[in-house]
């Protein structure tokens, strides 16, 4: 019997990227490279992706890439087919072709890239191809107290990333009976088709699990304080491995075959395309809002003004981000057009930084070295990966795990809601570095946008910081509990970022785990009466929009049936809480990572103390 053709060439054909023969014309034939060519090129520096069975080589695009340079490093070797396809147009997707240098044969095998530690045999060098170890492996070896500790990760972290997988909570799901009724909840009870038990409980190290391991850890005397939390990551690699289908090529296949049928499903029922009517309430909303800030501030009310701007810029995200993922036009130039006029002119945020960052954080979710939206030391951890000084190879800068971080990260599940009243502070910090260090494109499509954007930033600056701060409020107090109250008022937005995320898997189960697999595992949605989708503004449905990231928000909640269906056919569990739970699961999570510090420092301590007592004794 003839064996199932893979994901990539059944891809190539539905899309009419495969070669076949034309009346008119003759399509251009491309030699089948090999796969220790492709090893030996990415060891020469070059930047070779698999897109539909096809090699390209896009070291001429890097620079000229909207997404930045960073999304396309976290491609290199990999089939990156589902993740150029989920987040570009097909305009884009059809320029891309000019890069093809070679075909491959049959399923492709996906490298781990450099930029996340992977080697590479240069031309002509003998030796096995280096693999990274199995996350089966991993989560079943006895790690020795030296063998994963924090002084040689620490040791290695100038050099490139850790690759020591972090303790993941897998998904959690609302526990409450009165819930399950309700056909949209995940899945949490019975067993997959794979015969896998699904849990239904948030799985996360308890606060005695984690007094037991200290005390065992002080007992027997750790060489390095890490031991007991290497032992919690193989337990939640177990975890995941459990929940989660298995990662062999068949199931993955499967998984990956089945997303991209859902996908042509969602096109057939018209979900990409925009619905218009939503947007004219959404700018009503709009307006309403800011012109109640512009009254109240005339009649001096400036508390309730401030409320109103706020407000105004909460709601106001919502429409950049659809513009950032081209999901309102589906036009390059249009669409980013109409984010740097809401984001810069009138919120004084950088779409341009924002889309870099974003890429990244869809393409490699929930990596503590990777994903920049988890990366927030000093002020949260969300994994103990982040103990040991990790290097961030978005910032390309090491993540310390000083004084500073050790103070907030004890309290983190206290701070949590102060620090995302002022989180957007820090969006302006990052918005000027990028418009100001040149990490925008300077060449290609995109070269202009750096310009309208700092234009934006001045406009902003202008109406905000000069006609609004200084000419239209009295007195410095005011001033100041204005700019506060402004912008304690979009920590809801913040939280809502976080709340999909920071509850759920950090850990690593390597590059051959599906992008459809790897987006359900790391992201979970919130339920809510549909009424109230204005206020989330489709971030309640990140799941799903982590899948298919140029669907229209107002289409999110149609696709979430079919998504659902899909996970259930898949044996992929569905993380659904409402916003309560979720908040639940999130600050328990901040507090489990707080209570692991915690024991990391008293160890850490015993240690001391031991090594003291051991040269009096001498």
């Amino acid at each position: 019997m003839a064996s199932e053709p893979s994901p990539s060439r059944v891809a190539a054909e539905d899309t009419g990227t495969a070669q076949q023969p034309s009346a008119k014309t003759t399509e251009r034939t491309y030699p089948i490279i090999s796969r220790r060519e492709i090893e030996a090129l990415i060891s020469e520096g070059r930047h070779i992706i698999i897109v539909d069975q096809y090699v390209l080589k896009v070291d001429p695009w890097v620079k000229y890439h909207p997404g930045g340079d960073k999304a396309i490093q976290h491609m290199i070797g990999r089939d990156a087919t589902d993740e150029v396809n989920g987040l570009h147009s097909p305009e884009a997707r059809a320029q891309m072709n000019r890069y093809r240098v070679g075909r491959i044969q049959g399923r492709w095998k996906n490298f781990l890239p450099p930029i996340q530690g992977g080697k590479f045999r240069a031309r002509g060098e003998g030796g096995e191809e280096w693999e990274e170890e199995s996350p089966e492996i991993r989560a079943s070896e006895e790690t020795g107290f030296g063998s994963s500790s924090i002084a040689s990760q620490a040791a290695s972290v100038d050099s490139e990333s850790s690759r020591t997988p972090s303790p993941a909570p897998s998904p959690v799901f609302d526990g409450d009976a009165t819930l399950e009724s309700n056909q949209l909840r995940a899945r949490t009870n019975g067993r997959s088709k794979s015969g896998v038990s699904r849990s239904d409980s948030f799985t996360s190290i308890s606060s005695v699990e984690d007094e037991k391991a200290s005390a065992k850890g002080v007992k027997d005397g750790p060489k390095d304080g890490m031991a007991h939390l290497d032992t919690l990551t193989r337990q939640e690699i177990r975890l995941d491995l459990d929940k989660y289908p298995p990662l062999d090529e068949k199931t993955q296949d499967t998984v990956i075959r089945k997303y991209r049928a859902l996908n042509e499903r969602i096109k057939a029922e018209g979900l990409y395309d925009c619905n218009y009517f939503a947007y004219a309430i959404e700018g009503f909303r709009y307006t309403l809002l800011f012109c109640g800030m512009l009254l109240f501030l005339r009649w001096g009310w400036y508390v309730p003004s401030a409320f109103c701007l706020g407000a105004f810029w909460h709601q106001l995200v919502f429409t950049a981000h659809d513009a950032g993922h081209m999901g309102i036009t589906h036009h390059f130039h249009v669409d980013s057009v109409i984010g740097i006029i809401i984001a810069d002119f009138v919120g004084g945020l950088s779409l341009g930084w924002w889309k870099r960052n974003h890429n990244v954080h869809h393409i490699i979710t929930n990596s503590p070295e990777h994903d920049p939206d988890i990366e927030h030391l000093p002020f949260f951890a969300i994994s103990h990966r982040f103990f040991t000084n990790l290097r961030s190879t978005y910032y390309d800068r090491v993540m310390e795990y000083d004084i500073f971080a050790k103070f907030f990260v004890s309290l983190q599940h206290y701070l949590y809601y102060i620090v995302m009243m002022f989180a957007r502070l820090n969006l302006y910090r990052l918005s000027w570095e990028y418009l100001l260090k040149g990490q925008a494109p300077k060449h290609g499509p995109a070269w202009w946008h750096r310009h309208l954007e700092l234009a934006g930033q001045v406009f902003f600056w202008y109406w905000f910081g000069y006609g609004i701060m200084y000419k239209s409020i009295d007195g410095n107090l005011n001033r100041f509990v204005f700019f506060m109250i402004s912008h304690a008022v979009t920590s809801p937005l913040h939280v809502q970022i976080t709340l999909s995320h920071f509850a759920m898997s950090t850990s690593d189960l390597g590059p051959h785990e599906s992008f459809p697999q790897r987006m359900l595992r790391t992201t979970m949605d919130v339920d809510c009466p549909e009424w109230l989708d204005f206020f989330h503004g489709g971030l309640q449905f990140q799941a799903i929009h982590h899948l298919y990231p140029r669907i229209p928000r107002h289409n999110l909640r149609k696709t979430q049936r079919l998504v659902q269906e899909f996970c259930n056919d898949v044996g992929i569990p569905y993380a659904l809480y409402g916003f309560v739970e979720g908040n639940k699961h999130v600050i328990g999570r901040l507090a489990d990572v707080a209570r692991q510090a915690a024991i990391l420092k008293k160890c850490q301590q015993t240690i001391v103390d031991n090594s003291i007592g051991h040269s009096h004794a001498h």
